[in-house]
């Protein structure tokens, strides 16, 4: 039983859970409790995203949905589902969320990471939102939809996937490439990263969706020298002008690249804070600065360095890798800053490019987002913004696809959902999945 909602600070005052809300909170709580952690590495990965996978199917089978099952490996499942609408000339929706979550070290958490615990109206655990949230949210939607025969404006495809952690290689991925007709007419996609509220003046509140992804990619820098004993310094040693060249990433800022995305966000935040923003004045955005501007720009961040195995030799060669997030439209031009500041002696090679996305900022459905939004919170503005990140819209994409990312939640004003991401002691408040319970209702109806 959640805890009573209790006031925002800004006196908001939220209405009492119904019965929707009810069950989308009791779902995520469930599937936290349901230990689906995704390492990567097949040999510690256990069952628990075929366990939730399991969970969700009955739960759609009890209301008579037709559910399929995907499991192209022992333990790695996922539910699709789909709910015809009225309108056939309408493209499908995907509502999409994924069972997996990163990995947990217990002892940083203060609660059980997968309790699913509430404290203080706060709801605690592994997912809570990343993103067992959605997930709870979306089948408690699907199942309320069928009972009460709702008919959707067009059809709903209702998806949970395994493996989105690790790259969706056995999730999203892997059907996009063997089961495509699961998608059959489907022309829009809803998921992470965005729909939290940031504050604007006035305890105002601006509700991100992201209507693109960065590209991902990794460089890898290798310089080479003349192998020779420690006790002889040499004027090319790989080690130390590989070091160099990462010293000089980490101290390049590159430039803005003004997508539509970016000018869209721009033009909407200005007139909704009352005053013009710009790609330079991105500090009074407060915690989502950081985000805001990773995706404006491309960049590059060192993760992995590699040289020499004995102390008393100097290498031949050493290396390191950079994990590099592409603007959309900057492919070629990311190439040659790289290029230009690592210098002409450093090599630079190139693996895993996965091409960034991009979908309208404008449109039905963004206005089907906002009426939903201001519905619920008449001061409200949704407003699209770059993700600097990759969720599993960039696989659907292959089938043309459009992506956006939102997952409403109204929270107060210094809770920064960026922040809980990957963290210890992950957290949502539970007044927030309320509000995105029917804020999402709303969508899924009308879009």
């Amino acid at each position: 039983m959640a805890d009573a909602p209790s006031p925002q600070p800004d006196g908001h005052e939220p209405p009492d859970p119904g019965p929707l809300e009810t069950e989308a909170l009791e779902h995520i709580r469930a599937l936290i409790r349901i230990d689906s952690v995704n390492t990567g590495d097949a040999a510690t990965i256990g069952d628990g995203e075929t366990r939730a996978a399991l969970y969700v199917k009955k739960r759609l089978d009890e209301v008579g949905y037709e559910t399929v099952l995907v499991e192209p490996r022992p333990g790695r499942a996922s539910v699709i589902a789909r709910l015809p609408g009225s309108d056939p000339d309408a493209g499908a929706l995907v509502a999409h969320a994924h069972l997996d979550v990163v990995p947990v070290d217990a002892e940083d958490w203060t609660y059980p990471p997968f309790g699913a615990e509430i404290h203080d109206g706060i709801l605690y655990g592994r997912g809570a939102v990343d993103m067992k949230d959605f997930a709870g949210m979306l089948l408690a939607i699907a199942r309320a939809f069928r009972r009460d025969g709702v008919v959707p404006r067009r059809d709903l495809i209702f998806a949970f996937f395994a493996d989105e952690e690790a790259g969706g290689v056995w999730g999203a991925r892997w059907i996009v490439e063997n089961r495509p007709e699961l998608f059959e007419g489907a022309t829009e996609a809803l998921s992470e990263v965005g729909g939290f509220s940031i504050p604007l003046p006035d305890d105002r509140r601006a509700y991100l969706v992201a209507t693109a992804e960065k590209g991902v990619t990794v460089a890898t820098l290798t310089a080479r020298g003349a192998a020779a004993h420690g006790s002889r310094p040499t004027a090319d040693n790989a080690v130390v002008r590989v070091a160099r060249a990462v010293a000089a990433i980490g101290e390049h800022r590159f430039p803005v690249a003004r997508t539509a995305t970016l000018e869209r966000f721009l033009e909407v935040y200005g007139r909704a804070s009352g005053e013009p923003l710009d790609d330079d004045d991105l500090s009074r955005l407060g915690f989502s600065a950081s985000v805001i501007d990773a995706g404006a720009r491309n960049t590059v961040s060192p993760t992995v360095l590699a040289a020499g195995g004995k102390i008393n030799v100097i290498p031949a060669s050493a290396s390191a890798a950079l994990d590099v997030r592409i603007v959309p439209g900057q492919a070629d031009a990311v190439r040659e800053q790289l290029a230009a500041v690592v210098g002409d002696d450093i090599e630079v090679t190139w693996t895993r490019d996965i091409p960034a996305i991009e979908a309208p900022a404008e449109g039905r459905l963004i206005d089907v987002l906002q009426d939903a939004v201001t519905a619920e919170d008449p001061d409200g503005t949704v407003v699209p913004y770059l993700l600097p990140a990759s969720t599993d819209n960039k696989h659907l994409s292959r089938l043309g696809i459009r992506g956006y990312g939102f997952v409403p939640l109204r929270v107060p004003a210094d809770f920064d959902v960026f922040g809980q991401f990957h963290t210890a002691d992950e957290c949502v408040p539970v007044e927030a999945l309320f509000f995105g319970t029917r804020v999402t209702a709303r969508i899924l109806r009308d879009a």
